[in-house]
């Protein structure tokens, strides 16, 4: 037993000589001949430090990029992002309607993106005016602001800043009347329409006015001014709202009412008095796409598509009218989705230009012209024919009869029927 005992302290002892000389002898390859360390440990020690740095570096690259999509995604969503998409469409179709032959393609980017800031700016100041109702509704309730995301003076200032800087833009780039419209509306949507979601359901229809300038805004933008041929997109879009807020407060009635907003819907618990509203605009959609056709903004053709997709969304608002349920309301709502993305590209496709325009003025001058000079033979033959006929007597004479002269009062254009003897 012993014998083991010593055995295992030589081993123990032996070993750590071991240990001692192997250090030694490192210490002694890593060391120069003159006491200074060589170049092996400070090799070790600069790319520990670069290490180090790239981890750093990879570090704050990471936070910055979580930081800007943390912000970009409250951007978007203060902004509406898919909301203020739709209206730079509206606008950027009123551009291009109003620009006649020759479209300017910077000055219609130039446009869109002015649109689309003060847009931004609108529908932020909404949320910020809106935080508490917004925390009521279940729609609404994970927004930046209820939820926290980003801080109320952090959504003002940039509200405030993209808003001036969307207005100038306008401004410098387009002219200042477009300036003025977009400003104008920045303030009826934030300071006049949002309050009264609060207080009265009259709120729905100055919302309608609110949507119907941005392609007014877009028309000004390209032709400088504001013309009678320029107020049919803003019509559709005004008349287009009621129907589709509509169902949309029908449809959301009940949140709605705990975010303390007073919709139509609210008060009519039957349903009646909002899918009557609902129909009323939809007729009222009818006449545009004869007006654009014959306004000479479109070709015929607008006319007979405007008409179908009028016809079905009013064959909705019929069905929601008839049987006030949500899934007729559900459909009327999908219906005035699908209307306004078809009208606008009805009116893009079947556009007539300046040169179009003057041609079918022309033409249609050019038939008064032939008309009245045919109405002008006619009478000229008729007198010389009675200068030619010998004096009878009354008895033997025949009157014309009245049709001959009540045809030619209501149309002009239209030669004077003759009749024989």
């Amino acid at each position: 037993m012993w014998r083991n005992v010593v055995v295992r302290r030589l081993l123990s002892h032996s070993q750590s000589q071991n240990q001692n000389s192997s250090t030694k002898l490192g210490f002694l390859i890593n060391r120069k001949p003159d006491g200074v360390p060589c170049r092996a440990s400070s090799s070790s020690a600069a790319a520990t430090a670069t290490a180090t740095a790239t981890e750093t570096a990879t570090a704050a690259a990471a936070d910055l990029s979580s930081l800007v999509r943390h912000y970009g995604r409250c951007y978007s969503e203060l902004a509406k992002a898919r909301l203020s998409l739709l209206v730079v469409a509206t606008s950027g179709t009123g551009f291009v309607l109003g620009s006649g032959s020759a479209i300017d393609i910077v000055g219609l980017c130039w446009t869109c993106t002015g649109t689309m800031m003060v847009a931004a700016s609108a529908n932020s100041l909404n949320q910020v005016f809106e935080i508490k109702n917004d925390a009521l509704m279940k729609r609404t309730m994970r927004r930046p602001l209820p939820s926290g995301r980003i801080s109320v003076p952090h959504a003002v200032a940039w509200a405030a800043s993209v808003g001036v800087a969307g207005t100038a833009l306008l401004a410098c780039k387009a002219n200042m009347l477009t300036a003025g419209l977009a400003a104008s509306n920045l303030i009826l949507y934030a300071f006049v329409y949002t309050p009264l979601k609060q207080i009265h359901p009259i709120n729905t229809w100055v919302g309608a006015v609110v949507g119907a300038i941005p392609p007014l805004l877009g028309w000004t933008a390209a032709a400088g001014q504001v013309t009678l041929n320029g107020m049919l997109l803003p019509a559709a879009l005004y008349f287009w709202q009621i129907p589709h807020f509509m169902a949309l407060a029908y449809l959301c009635r009940n949140d709605y009412a705990a975010g303390g907003y007073r919709m139509l819907s609210l008060a009519d618990a039957s349903g009646h008095r909002t899918a009557s509203v609902a129909l009323r605009n939809c007729l009222y959609l009818i006449p545009l796409g004869y007006l654009a056709y014959d306004w000479g903004v479109t070709s015929g053709w607008f006319c007979l598509e405007s008409s179908l997709i009028t016809l079905a969304i009013s064959a909705a608002a019929l069905s929601f009218y008839q049987d006030r349920t949500t899934q007729k309301a559900r459909r009327m709502f999908h219906a005035s989705l699908l209307y306004l993305p078809v009208f606008m590209s009805g009116l893009l496709f079947h556009r007539l230009t300046d040169n179009q325009q003057s041609l079918t003025e022309e033409n249609s001058e050019k038939m008064i012209e032939l008309s009245s000079s045919t109405e002008t033979i006619v009478k000229e033959s008729r007198n010389s024919g009675r200068k030619n006929k010998p004096n009878n007597t009354s008895v033997d004479r025949k009157a014309q009869p009245p049709v001959a002269y009540a045809s030619v009062a209501p149309f002009p254009f239209l030669p004077a029927p003759s009749y024989a003897p």
